[in-house]
């Protein structure tokens, strides 16, 4: 406990690295840190490639996403759905204000604000974010993928964008709105990816997430999933919704060298990583109805260690081959 208040170890080695030496943002930011390293194994073993100045802002970012994530999905018996609800919103309407005062007494929203402040991230980003998790309290399912787009604009795509102004351009050639583009594409994916995994556990919450129109395609109902049982019509609505994921992941797939030399290897270990659940729910017959599938640890350390090689050879000023 006393190595968190000071931040101490790797986390306070890496705030010292980007120069946040107050004591009460330090803790925002460990916070937000423990978070990443708790619930977003790819992402944080990602984040770990760059530059250790870079880290802390990249923590802040997915350890405020999956806070709020958290605050939505939240089952507790001891709270009624409407209360879930309003605590939701009193804390989106409390963050909304914090933003335009720059400052708050909340760890998360603190180190949030100063990385927005620090990297001139645009606060409608965060806004769109916490609609589309907002919006998760009422809607449970898409009629069409249009539909479903418009969601995850707000629960991912924006995530993407948080994102670019810490990566930074490979140099000021590379135009801004194409780099949009594709971190656009690559949260999209990422978010895709999330939908096919989660297909079972969001079934339990009451939300699907596929849209209807897929579903439709190939004759699959809600009580169809329901039912836990994998059958040829559930597998070619999985493959379908696969391709549609591993497009977007190509598409995205130039934007990575159009980032700083150093950020490149966090952008390629979390697509590789990512991407790679796409195999494993193919490898269970796409069975992800009753359990999660995951990339193993040794393929998880295989990327890893790659990543972290040409990660130190870019920080020195080298290229080594990407593979």
């Amino acid at each position: 406990m006393t190595g968190m208040r000071l931040g101490q170890g790797l986390g306070g080695r890496e705030l010292d690295a980007a120069g946040i030496t107050d004591p009460a943002l330090r803790a925002g930011y460990l916070r937000c840190r423990a978070l990443s390293a708790e619930h977003g194994r790819s992402y944080h073993l990602a984040g770990l490639l760059l530059p250790p100045a870079k880290r802390p802002y990249v923590h802040a970012l997915y350890g405020f996403a999956r806070y709020v994530d958290d605050l939505v999905d939240d089952v507790s018996p001891t709270l009624t759905p409407q209360q879930r609800a309003q605590r939701l919103n009193d804390w989106i309407e409390e963050f909304r204000a914090d933003l335009d005062w720059g400052t708050t007494s909340d760890p998360i929203s603190r180190a949030v604000i100063d990385t927005i402040d620090r990297w001139s991230i645009p606060t409608g980003y965060f806004s769109d974010f916490v609609d589309a998790m907002r919006s998760d309290l009422t809607v449970t399912s898409y009629a069409t993928y249009a539909d479903l787009e418009r969601y995850m604009w707000g629960s991912a795509a924006v995530i993407g964008l948080q994102m670019l102004p810490i990566l930074g351009r490979a140099d000021d050639g590379v135009r801004w709105d194409v780099l949009e583009m594709h971190a656009v594409q690559l949260g999209i994916a990422f978010q895709l990816t999330n939908f096919l995994r989660d297909v079972g556990e969001d079934l339990r919450r009451g939300r699907v997430y596929l849209p209807q129109e897929s579903l439709n395609r190939f004759g699959v109902d809600r009580d169809r999933l329901a039912r836990g049982r994998v059958d040829e019509s559930i597998r070619n609505l999985f493959a379908w919704e696969i391709e549609r994921a591993r497009s977007l992941y190509a598409a995205s797939a130039p934007g990575i060298e159009l980032v700083h030399p150093t950020s490149r290897d966090c952008l390629y270990t979390a697509s590789t990583l990512y991407s790679g659940i796409l195999a494993e729910i193919e490898r269970a017959d796409y069975d992800v109805l009753g359990r999660r599938v995951r990339v193993g640890n040794v393929r998880r350390a295989m990327v890893g260690i790659n990543g972290a090689r040409h990660a130190l050879a870019a920080r020195a000023g080298r290229t080594t081959p990407t593979g």
